[in-house]
């Protein structure tokens, strides 16, 4: 049985070669002192006729460069405003801070692999590998997002970490087998190969699949309790919601949340959801629906009333996640504590 997984620090960005030549400055930006971070091939001071314009705008007027050149600069990752790499090339810049062109900096896909590197690993075998996906990361592109945003999502990172494991060139083998919102933190489980995406796939099917989520939700809930309905993907105000007792059986798809009350908190509840089906936003649809919207939504929040408890994003955290082994039927068993921004918002809200 795998042992429990522990939450680890990220580590410190990392920093690659690169040899591309860097083209003469021109424009009216004043050159500045370089940053504490390191040193950077060329950096400024943005003055007041450039404050409030748009990076893009900044670069190709201190780089003398195309408008292309100047927005792959800042997409992939070589331009720095202060001491933070930016990557939107319509960020607004006000004067007086720092712009640093730093083409040695990786790309923002490396960087990022480098800073997670191996705490998104949670087991990893020739079949299948369980990953602890951090909150703010889309599990697969979903194709309105940027080209530096579809290279950050988590099957990508965990592609990229796994040919680096292996010493694979290109990216490494990866099937789909689940998702996780994007604000959502936790376990997550993808296949290695063709044969454990099916296998997998077929326990998600027959709802064999171990899923408890730990929830923060607005309210009291007293008592453990069962949501069962038939979600559609727009309930007539244009957002996804459960079909009403009166209305047509045949639409829409089952959805099963047992919900266990954990601990009693001031205005709200930490829960246990645990997923019996795995449809798109269900915990936060029927918590919503019956009165307890999620700590941080967003979205589902239109009908509640009461006071809202402020938190940096949803709280909601896969915590558990079983299976049987696609390759010999073991059982696997993985639990993963809430990361530090849930705590947080936990502990806040305990009972003095």
């Amino acid at each position: 049985m795998p042992p429990q997984s522990e939450a680890r620090a990220p580590g410190k960005r990392a920093k690659g070669p690169d040899k591309r030549p860097v083209a003469p400055a021109r424009g009216p930006l004043s050159p500045a002192t370089p940053s504490a971070t390191g040193a950077p091939d060329k950096s400024w001071t943005v003055p007041e006729p450039l404050g409030g314009k748009p990076l893009d705008g900044i670069v190709r007027e201190f780089l003398g460069v195309p408008w292309s050149e100047a927005r792959k600069l800042i997409e992939t990752g070589k331009i720095a405003v202060g001491d933070e790499i930016v990557t939107d090339t319509t960020r607004r810049t006000r004067a007086g801070v720092t712009v640093a062109l730093r083409m040695r900096a990786p790309l923002p896909k490396t960087a990022r692999v480098q800073r997670l590197g191996e705490e998104l690993i949670v087991y990893v075998d020739p079949s299948v590998v369980v990953v602890r996906k951090p909150a703010g990361i889309s599990t697969v592109p979903y194709g309105d997002e940027s080209p530096t945003e579809r290279e950050e999502t988590l099957d990508a990172l965990v592609r990229e970490l796994l040919a680096k494991r292996d010493h694979v060139r290109g990216r490494a083998p990866l099937g789909v087998v689940q998702r996780l919102d994007k604000v959502t933190s936790g376990l997550i489980v993808f296949a290695r190969s063709f044969g454990a995406k099916k296998h997998l796939g077929q326990q998600l099917r027959v709802h064999s699949v171990h899923r408890v989520y730990l929830a923060i939700a607005h309210g009291d809930i007293t008592r453990p309790v069962t949501h069962r309905s038939r979600l559609i993907a727009d309930r007539g105000d244009g957002l996804r919601g459960s079909l009403g007792e009166k209305e047509l059986r045949g639409e829409g798809q089952m959805a099963v949340t047992h919900v266990t009350p954990v601990e009693r908190l001031r205005g709200a509840t930490l829960v246990a959801c645990r997923l019996e089906t795995g449809r798109t936003h269900q915990i936060r649809i029927h918590l919503a629906e019956s009165g307890h919207p999620l700590v941080g939504e967003r979205v589902y929040v239109r009908d509640y009333a009461g006071p809202t408890i402020e938190a940096p994003r949803l709280m909601l955290h896969a915590a558990e996640l079983g299976f049987d082994h696609p390759a010999d039927n073991r059982k696997m068993l993985f639990k993963e504590p809430p990361p530090e921004d849930f705590q947080k918002v936990l502990a806040s809200l305990r009972q003095p």
